[in-house]
């Protein structure tokens, strides 16, 4: 394979000085890789060292051509348009002076051979799904999907030799994901791809797993670097197996060393005290046993060593992503029982239109935006009047959740997800919408920062558990696994994947119980391993859960029961399973 990006000896640290990369060498050359790793590994940092955001402390970026990048964070100005987002701007006021009759060479200059660009950036908007929108419309109208669509949209439309995407799903819905596995499918050059979407994973060439500061190769999609590593995975734990056998025979092989030398001492001593050989005799033989009980120590005690280095390089091969099991019998719900009933739903209308307030910053995340877009949603939902008609057939005048019912709310980006949830949660009010709950309820929010960074994990899980004993709840952390010292970080200092262990505990082990849980996207920007562990912890969870997710293979792994749909002006609606 031509390497097309090379990272030689590469090393970063932040200003504070917590080392990101060590060494690191790696190269990527034509067609899809996906970089997948856990949360702190260095995934998005390397894209940024690529891309030429970020300096190496030492080593190398080689790039052969042009890089394009789509990072985590879009960058927004309130006076943007569409047309800046996709970078022809210039071009298209060069081409547009041209039109009106401007001779000069620095408008041809602009243009160069690019006369289609206009032409060219509304067939990449359409292929996108953004056939709505104008060039010249204001950024501040963009949801965080459409923000992320229109600077993808502008990667397709430079062409550049490589490409670079951070986590490009996130906060898309399921029609915007499609349109974006499409285009990734059709793309022919050379495309890193960072991302926790096991559908865009399936369609990547080859998958660049970063873990322990190295990079390894898989040739294939995800799904056969699974299989690769699942096989890698039950290799390394049978020769820990063995390893572990091999150290308790050498340790066994020193006892015996040494109760066979005890025994000979002790002869040795019966023979000198019975005056039966000559003081030389005896002198000797003690001096050509301790030589050889020497050697025998230093034999015995190297073999151990080796045993132990052995075990220790098996159990470094061994991935720390351990399944997190744990027994909720408090979050037990009847089936039939009545959790959750909101009514007046077909009677509001849901206006996720931008306003000021949502785009008063500068620079958004993709998903603050989403957050902003559904914030404004929540103070623009307004009831329908009592003469509203009765709603359409299918759609749900009101939503009842009974037993330990497991619903996905899906939908596209804008509906009012996050509303409603925020809503059933009693952190909004919608006017004309009336929540009953009958169970105590779970949250868990978009943005995982429901921790006090102050406190450790084990003092965020007794705020939420105050009645609860520091024993039951180190007994609780161990079972996500926090166990020993690792319960005592503050929780400011936890990589991406710990706090969201911690977020979990803290949400599940609350007292009283949570029998009702309402999850928020809950799988953006997690890594792999964090997902399977959120999958995991949900089979154990027996109450009703409520998850507004675009992520379908997620959704599947969780046993949801039941699918509605949550459109602008169609309502909540009952859908087939997706």
């Amino acid at each position: 394979m031509t390497a097309a990006i090379l990272c030689s000896d590469l090393s970063f640290s932040w200003p504070d000085g917590a080392l990101v990369l060590r060494g690191l060498t790696v190269s990527f050359g034509p067609g899809r890789t996906g970089l997948i790793g856990v949360n702190g590994s260095g995934k998005s940092t390397l894209l940024r060292l690529i891309a030429g955001e970020l300096r190496p402390g030492s080593g190398s970026v080689r790039a052969r051509g042009e890089v394009g990048y789509l990072p985590q964070a879009i960058t927004l100005g309130t006076r943007r348009t569409v047309s800046d987002l996709l970078g022809i701007t210039a071009a298209r006021d060069a081409l547009h002076a041209i039109e009106a009759g401007e001779t000069g060479e620095a408008a041809f200059a602009v243009v160069a051979d690019d006369w289609d660009v206009e032409e060219r950036a509304r067939a990449w908007l359409d292929r996108l799904g953004l056939g709505p929108l104008g060039l010249d419309d204001r950024v501040e109208r963009l949801s965080g999907g459409e923000t992320i669509l229109v600077a993808l949209a502008a990667l397709f439309l430079r062409r550049p030799d490589m490409m670079l995407l951070d986590e490009p799903t996130n906060n898309l819905d399921l029609d915007a994901r499609r349109r974006l596995y499409d285009a990734v499918a059709a793309w022919t050059g050379v495309m890193v791809i960072v991302s926790h979407d096991r559908e865009l994973l399936g369609r990547v060439d080859q998958v660049a797993d970063l873990s322990g500061g190295d990079v390894r190769m898989y040739g294939g999609n995800l799904a056969a670097y699974e299989e690769l590593l699942a096989g890698e995975q039950a290799a390394a734990r049978r020769a820990v197996t063995a390893a572990s056998a091999e150290v308790r025979r050498e340790r066994r092989d020193v006892v015996q060393a040494q109760v066979k030398q005890a025994r000979h001492d002790r002869q040795g001593r019966q023979v000198a005290a019975s005056g039966s050989l000559p003081r030389a005799v005896l002198d000797e033989r003690r001096k050509h046993a301790q030589e050889s009980a020497g050697r025998s120590r230093e034999l015995h005690a190297e073999r151990l060593q080796a045993a132990r280095d052995r075990l220790a390089d098996a159990e470094r091969a061994i991935r720390d992503d351990e399944p997190i099991r744990v027994e909720l019998p408090a979050t037990a719900v009847p089936a039939g029982r009545t959790v959750l009933t909101v009514t007046g739903l077909a009677g509001a209308r849901w206006h996720p239109a931008a306003t000021e307030s949502a785009a008063a910053s500068e620079s958004v995340t993709a998903s603050e935006s989403v957050t902003a877009s559904e914030l404004v949603a929540a103070s623009e939902l307004v009831a329908a009047s009592e003469s509203v008609a009765a709603p359409e057939p299918g759609v749900l005048a009101d939503l009842i959740v009974r037993g330990p019912e497991r619903i996905a709310l899906t939908g596209p980006n804008g509906a009012g997800k996050t509303t409603l949830l925020r809503a059933i949660a009693g952190q909004a009010t919608p006017p004309g919408v009336t929540v009953r709950l009958r169970a105590v309820v779970g949250y868990l929010p978009q943005r995982l920062d429901v921790l006090d960074g102050a406190l450790t994990v084990a003092g965020n899980v007794r705020a939420a558990a105050p009645a609860a004993s520091i024993n039951e709840i180190r007994a609780g952390l161990a079972r996500f696994l926090f166990r020993g010292a690792r319960a005592d970080q503050p929780a400011g200092t936890l990589s991406g994947g710990e706090r969201f262990r911690a977020v979990l505990a803290a949400l599940l082990l609350a007292q009283p119980a949570p029998q009702l849980l309402l999850l928020d996207e809950p799988t953006n920007n997690l890594d792999l391993a964090s997902v399977r562990q959120l999958a995991q912890a949900l089979e154990d969870y027996r109450g009703a859960v409520v998850v507004a997710s675009h992520d379908v293979p997620f959704l599947r792994s969780v046993g949801i029961s039941r699918w509605l749909r949550l459109d602008r002006d169609a309502g909540l609606t009952d859908i087939d399973p997706l």
